[in-house]
């Protein structure tokens, strides 16, 4: 497996912070190729996420007071797009792995994806990446449909009144069929992942790509992107109901995984957490208490 990012590093290509080359953990392919419905001119998303350095983490370390003073920078993303190399455009995304496990949490369809993408489109995985892989299921739960479903009524938001530019594919694909054959496509690709998730606790990208395909291909009309997109609106609440994931993210467990990744990489961090015993502080405020009263 060979980095996009580092490639394109060292090609002086982009100049993301010093740190995202070593800190980088896990890289994948996204978009149309993640989905199995690319073409030839499709552009290639990376999404990616690193481990900043410490002071980032904790900036108390660095002497920092929140509150006080300007405020500290710190990370959460280093984006970039439409970048040529070899004969192709790069969009590009590189996460904290904090804002990262912030967003898969909240399940982001986007975020959520880019843990299920299948074996070929990961590009660079380290020990730590792989971990968190092979933990994604921890991050599922019924919060998905509400997410998923947001973003399915934006693409049919768009479709009705967002106007490609002038000459682009999308453009040509609104003046032959009479709407964006992207947006509808992804209407139908959103549903479809959520009921998955829903119903089988899990998630396969690619299993939809050849009704996908069709539809990009423009073998489906906008009334049947609309009727799909209600008959699944009312079949999907019922399998929200019945599915068997929590309702909400366990954090702390989501927690105690993030700190493992942390500690992986940078060994014991006990000394930057602190962490009250709450039994140890209940018993010291009920002495105080009985020793105020003579008890």
């Amino acid at each position: 497996m060979s980095s996009n990012i580092k490639k394109l590093i060292n090609e002086e290509l982009i100049n993301p912070p010093r740190f995202v080359a070593d800190g980088l953990q896990y890289e994948t392919i996204m978009g149309s190729e993640a989905y199995g419905v690319s073409s030839n001119d499709s552009d290639r998303d990376i999404y990616s996420w690193c481990i900043p350095p410490l002071e980032i983490i904790y900036p108390h370390i660095a002497g920092y007071i929140d509150g006080f003073g300007k405020k500290r920078p710190g990370f959460d993303q280093y984006s970039i797009h439409h970048i040529q190399f070899n004969n192709r455009k790069y969009d590009l995304a590189v996460y904290s792995i904090i804002k990262y496990f912030n967003l898969v949490m909240q399940n982001n369809p986007n975020m959520l994806d880019s843990l299920f993408v299948s074996d070929r489109c990961i590009t660079y995985i380290t020990p730590i990446g792989q971990l968190v892989r092979d933990n994604r299921r921890m991050f599922l739960h019924k919060g998905c449909w509400h997410k998923f479903k947001g973003y399915a009524y934006s693409q049919m938001h768009k479709i009705k009144t967002k106007n490609p530019d002038e000459g682009s594919n999308r453009y040509k694909d609104v003046q032959k069929h009479g709407f964006d054959l992207k947006f509808s496509y992804h209407v139908v690709r959103l549903l479809g992942e959520v009921e998955q998730i829903l119903t089988e606790s899990d998630l396969d990208l690619q299993r939809n790509r050849e009704q996908l395909k069709a539809i990009r291909n423009g073998e489906w009309t906008i009334a049947q992107i609309e009727t799909y997109f209600l008959d699944k609106e009312k079949s999907l609440e019922d399998a929200y109901t019945k599915s068997e994931l929590p309702y909400s993210p366990d954090e702390e467990a989501i927690k105690q995984l993030l700190l493992k990744c942390i500690e992986q990489y940078y060994g014991s961090i006990d000394k930057y957490i602190c962490v009250k015993d709450s039994s140890k502080q209940m018993s010291k405020d009920i002495q105080k208490v009985l020793d105020r009263y003579g008890g």
